[in-house]
């Protein structure tokens, strides 16, 4: 004889389904990362992604909840949920200043322009997003090409320790470069001592130059800017599921999204990386 049919049975019968289901979706979606890589991302139980609000391509305060945006805080929420971890953003206005901050430990991770001087303690990813830096100069400026500008004379507004002051750094000859503590305050820089150019990324300064009819920006580009994600010297396994993490988020569209969702679908996804 068949014994009687129970509802209650056959619904929690059902309800295991769906969880052992939702168990192997999960683990199917979310790669093995090597204990190692978890332990030297986040030693202290949690990642510490620093942000930093002075390249708006990347980084964003959202103007009505105040919280930090955009396609580097979307990249650090989405190495937590795989390490497993809690994210904890740290912030900064400048990218020097993210940079110094190293010394004190202060985070894990971060989003910066690839540079010899900071390569020197930081271990980086192949770049997930190219930009260009470029220059503003007054409307009426006789700088017409990116070459006229290291000249005697000329002053040019930067921000300290950023992508591009360390290049013109190592590059401008004859031109004298003008330090802001932050890329925005170099801005502020060139306008008030009314300096013959500005340097920066190319995305702000053309919405600068939308506000202030006075000012133009310049053809061209004296670099390429290569942001990558990076961590402290010294986390070797860390650094490797970094690398393959990056070239996922580049291949699989979660970069170009993340751009696209923050306003800033006109910067450029990095191509796929042969061995960096």
């Amino acid at each position: 004889m068949n014994a009687p049919h129970h509802p209650l049975r056959g619904a929690a019968l059902s309800l295991a389904l769906v969880l052992v289901t939702a168990l192997v979706l999960s683990c199917a979606t979310v790669p093995t990362v090597p204990p190692g890589a978890r332990s030297e991302l986040a030693p202290t139980g949690k990642l510490r992604a620093a942000i930093n609000f002075g390249n708006p391509v990347l980084a964003q305060k959202d103007p009505a909840s105040g919280e930090p945006r955009g396609v580097s805080v979307d990249l650090a929420r989405e190495l937590g949920r795989r390490l497993g971890v809690p994210v904890e953003l740290v912030i900064y206005d400048a990218a020097g200043k993210v940079f110094e901050a190293l010394q004190t430990g202060a985070w894990d991770l971060a989003f910066l322009a690839i540079d010899p001087a900071r390569a020197a303690e930081i271990t980086f990813t192949a770049p997930y997003v190219v930009i260009e830096g470029t220059y503003l100069v007054p409307a009426d400026s006789p700088l017409r090409t990116i070459q006229d500008v290291d000249r005697d004379g000329v002053r040019v507004a930067v921000g300290n320790k950023s992508a591009y002051d360390l290049y013109l750094t190592r590059t401008l000859k004859r031109a004298q470069l003008v330090r802001a503590p932050t890329s925005p305050g170099a801005l502020d820089v060139f306008l008030r001592d009314k300096l013959e150019a500005a340097a920066g990324v190319k995305q702000p300064l053309l919405q600068f130059a939308k506000t202030h009819p006075n000012v133009r920006v310049m053809e061209g580009r004296f670099m390429v800017i290569e942001q990558a994600m990076g961590t402290p010297k010294g986390r070797e396994a860390g650094a490797r599921y970094l690398r393959e993490f990056i070239e996922e988020m580049k291949a699989s569209g979660f970069v170009a999204r993340g751009l696209e969702k923050s306003g800033q679908g006109d910067a450029t996804v990095a191509p796929r990386s042969t061995g960096r």
